[in-house]
């Protein structure tokens, strides 16, 4: 079945802000692993942005709304895109750029695991994707109410149950 990664708001304004990722850099390194094995497999890779609103630290062009450098995407490889709410789907041409694709597993990483992570899953699957939510590469920060780890490990179990297929970063072979 045709693969593809979805890599979700791996932003310099999130990853490096005042607010740290819940291991934050064995993410990164399991989700650089992951490009480099879809690049080995030709598996297409669409990298998209959350876009703020003008005046925000993640405004379009802003310094900090940039995806992470040490990802190495290439827009002339990788397909780039933006959004502005947390579902990648919402207002984008992800969808219809799957289809095109005829792509079925969609490999889903990157940030904030309850917000887009979680609304894309959910997308995914009731636009007929077959989601596989990459439980070693996505990630969010510490809240007032709950520490990330509790956070991450309620978003796996939740969409696990019923959005989502679960995987670990070495068990994926696209």
């Amino acid at each position: 079945m045709p693969a593809a990664l979805l890599i979700i708001d791996m932003q310099v304004g999130l990853f490096h802000g005042p607010e740290k990722p819940c291991d934050g850099e064995r993410i990164l390194a399991n989700i650089q692993r992951l490009i480099a094995q879809a690049r080995v497999s030709q598996v297409p890779i669409f990298a998209v942005r959350h876009t703020g609103p003008e005046g925000s630290p993640i405004a379009a062009g802003s310094p900090f709304w940039q995806l992470l450098p040490a990802l190495e995407l290439d827009a002339d490889l990788d397909t780039l895109f933006d959004k502005s709410r947390p579902n990648a789907f919402h207002g984008t041409q992800l969808a219809r750029q799957l289809e095109s694709a005829q792509v079925d597993d969609l490999y889903i990483v990157g940030m904030k695991s309850q917000f887009c992570i979680d609304s894309t899953c959910r997308a995914a699957a009731d636009l007929g994707f077959k989601p596989l939510l990459v439980v070693d590469a996505h990630t969010c920060m510490d809240t007032a109410a709950l520490p990330a780890a509790t956070i991450i490990q309620h978003h796996n179990a939740t969409l696990g149950a019923a959005f989502a297929r679960l995987i670990n970063s070495a068990e994926v072979t696209f």
